[in-house]
């Protein structure tokens, strides 16, 4: 598998370990956490393990979120989410999210040649306080989200969406993730697919997925996708 430039039209991407440094973010939430028993950890430091653990659920909670979606309730706990969230007024906070090292560079570059999209798991108001934030929405023309379509991913609806909008084929767009689940939802849409290794997806993993070209974060996008 390679990807195929001379095709190429448009990039979609994932936010959650793409273009957002999530999994770092709770892995230093869980070690704060755990730092009242430090005593029990080695070093009496518990980072190591928060990593493990964080990096042992991920591949759980993407198949429990795809079996949820499968059976058709991701919307309702996608809606039952937002409700509980309001209640509290957590929708209305100002989140601070973490951003992958040359994310902004990256992207600016990127869509000088490329109209770009987003394709993300994430609620519609965290999305936007994500882009706002290190002020990237201005590069994206179009935004799915899980409230977007019926299915999300690793179904390839919201990725369909995308493209549409964009106003190209699926064969034209590469999606780029960190995970499985971002290839698998690619492939199914006809898109090629691009895995990145700044967040917890592992080659092996992403290579088996049929990820047409792997990198070991967004920096390497320019040089692989801008080649004149």
């Amino acid at each position: 598998m390679a990807l195929d430039l001379t095709r190429l039209r448009a990039l979609c991407f994932d936010i959650d370990g793409t273009l957002a440094n999530t999994d770092d973010q709770m892995v230093q939430r869980l070690e704060r956490l755990l730092h009242p028993l430090r005593g029990v950890f080695p070093n009496r430091n518990p980072r190591s393990f928060a990593r493990r653990l964080v990096m042992a659920l991920e591949s759980p909670a993407n198949t429990l979120y795809h079996w949820m979606d499968h059976l058709g309730l991701d919307g309702p706990a996608a809606r039952m989410y937002g409700r509980l969230a309001n209640l509290g007024g957590s929708l209305h906070k100002k989140k601070k999210y973490w951003l992958v090292p040359h994310t902004r560079e990256v992207v600016e570059q990127l869509s000088r040649r490329y109209p770009l999209g987003i394709v993300t798991a994430r609620m519609e108001s965290d999305t936007m306080q994500f882009l706002e934030q290190f002020d990237l929405l201005r590069f994206f023309t179009a935004i799915a989200t899980v409230q977007t379509c019926t299915h999300t991913k690793p179904f390839p609806d919201p990725l369909l969406w995308t493209v549409a909008k964009l106003g190209v084929t699926p064969a034209e767009c590469a999606m780029i993730g960190d995970t499985i689940v971002d290839i698998h939802a690619g492939k199914a849409a006809g898109a090629q697919t691009i895995g990145l290794l700044c967040g917890f997806g592992r080659a092996d993993e992403l290579r088996r997925a049929g990820a047409d070209l792997i990198l070991n974060g967004p920096e390497g996008l320019v040089k692989a996708l801008l080649i004149e």
